[in-house]
């Protein structure tokens, strides 16, 4: 499957994809053993990485080529891989502060020469003063024409001095925007990268849901059939009260056929809207409604793809909880994930110690909303094996991942994070390891 996608991002062309895709064949190749393939991959994903200055990937392969060489003994390469890593690490990390220095030490050079040139002025009019006396004295128009040339100097020399400051004040500004562009441009990549690999585990869950009511809209359009050739046969021999009966039959199916072709078109809708471009509009929604929507639809994404999962869920909601105005793709596009990692979590467990022959584990997910005076706070809360102390403080940071190379990007988190900073809200995190994991959403209220 990674072979069939690479050969149509590279008919494309379309470089920040073909980075990410890379990475994740090299990590398939480290897991065969296929050191060669895999070292091969990831210096690919670093050269299409580089074509569109994705720094955070080939951070990521930095660190997967320098695994890797520990992995095949080549512990000199693995040396250099290191020191490559923890060099662009350092650089992201502190360009920002690198620029706000460099700002701060272009005004202070400038406000320095202003002062010097200001100390410069003044010990030169202190010295003509002090020797005045004696020039007038000496040769009163020598002193002008001496003046006058001095001055003229001065002033050349002080608008040169500004407008070379200026030049390089104008330069300094160009690459500081021009590293913005990169680095917007390179967040945009990346979150449409992750809103695409979310819509993919959603299509399964929808797929499967979708079918349920379409189902219904089927089979009572077949009985409908069937009933109004019999309500015409009532007719026929002229027993009115049995077709009647019949037509109101026909009617209650009607009414359950629009009911559901109602809830597939809703579904529809939410998948329309989670597959968005753009940044989403704010409106009235259901919390309660919306998190229920998506703790099934990703429960049956993973069904799909594994049919021997079963989950028990669970939900605590407030049924007095108005709508709230969100963008609600986007608040989706967070629970989403949020259940995805939950569903991962309980299920990894369960065949850990299914291995072990313990039977007696069920996996629960539970989904509860309540209020308080100000905030409105959702938590998902799963049964799985918790997170390990040391991974806590950075679950949220860009391309940290638990799961095993090749099966997370480590964006979901670090995107519903901003999504929920962008709400002006909280998401956080309390786990005990080999227990459980809550995450839990706050929301300012806000009048609809």
């Amino acid at each position: 499957y990674y072979d069939e996608t690479k050969a149509i991002y590279e008919e494309g062309q379309d470089n920040f994809p073909l980075s990410i895709l890379y990475n994740n064949i090299g990590s398939a190749h480290a897991q065969l053993g296929n050191y060669q393939k895999s070292e091969d991959a990831f210096k690919k994903s670093i050269a299409y990485a580089e074509k569109v200055g994705a720094q955070q990937v080939i951070l990521q392969d930095y660190k997967d080529l320098a695994d890797l060489y520990a992995k095949a003994e080549n512990y000199k390469s693995q040396s250099e891989y290191l020191n490559n890593y923890y060099t662009l690490k350092d650089s992201l990390f502190t360009i920002e502060k690198d620029n706000q220095l460099a700002q701060l030490e272009s005004e202070y050079v400038i406000e320095k020469k202003d002062l010097e040139l200001e100390a410069s002025r003044l010990k030169i009019e202190k010295e003509e003063k002090e020797n005045t006396i004696y020039t007038i004295v000496i040769c009163s128009g020598f002193l002008l024409m001496i003046l006058l040339i001095y001055f003229f100097s001065r002033t050349r020399k002080k608008n040169k001095l500004l407008q070379e400051q200026n030049i390089l004040i104008s330069d300094q500004k160009q690459e500081i925007e021009k590293a913005l562009n990169n680095l917007k441009s390179t967040q945009a990549q990346l979150i449409q990268s992750e809103k695409m690999a979310s819509l993919g585990e959603l299509t399964a869950g929808i797929a499967h849901e979708i079918q349920n009511p379409l189902n219904f809209v089927n089979n009572f359009s077949e009985v409908s059939n069937e009933l109004v050739d019999e309500m015409n046969e009532e007719l026929e021999k002229g027993d009115i009260d049995e077709a009647k009966a019949i037509s109101e039959d026909v009617k209650q199916n009607l009414e359950k056929i629009t009911y559901h072709g109602k809830r597939a078109d809703s579904i529809v809708k939410g998948m329309l809207q989670h597959s968005r471009n753009s940044a989403g509009e704010k409106e009235p929604t259901d919390l309660n409604k919306l998190t229920d929507e998506y703790m099934r639809l990703a429960y049956h994404g993973l069904r799909a793809k594994n049919k021997s999962f079963n989950a028990t869920l669970n939900t605590e909601f407030d049924d007095a909880l108005r709508p709230q105005t969100v963008v609600p793709q986007d608040i989706g596009r967070v629970l989403l994930n949020l259940f995805t990692n939950a569903y991962y979590a309980v299920n990894e467990k369960d065949q850990l110690l299914k291995a072990k022959g313990q039977t007696d584990y069920q996996p629960t997910i539970t989904a509860s909303t309540s209020e308080t005076a100000s905030d409105i706070i959702i938590t998902v809360k799963d049964n799985g094996n918790g997170i390990p102390k040391e991974s806590i403080k950075r679950i949220f940071e860009p391309f940290y991942t638990t799961k095993p190379t090749g099966q997370g990007t480590g964006l979901g988190l670090s995107m519903s994070y901003d999504i929920i900073k962008n709400h002006e809200g909280e998401l956080s995190v309390n786990a005990k390891t080999g227990e459980f994991t809550e995450f839990t959403i706050r929301l300012p209220k806000t009048d609809t």
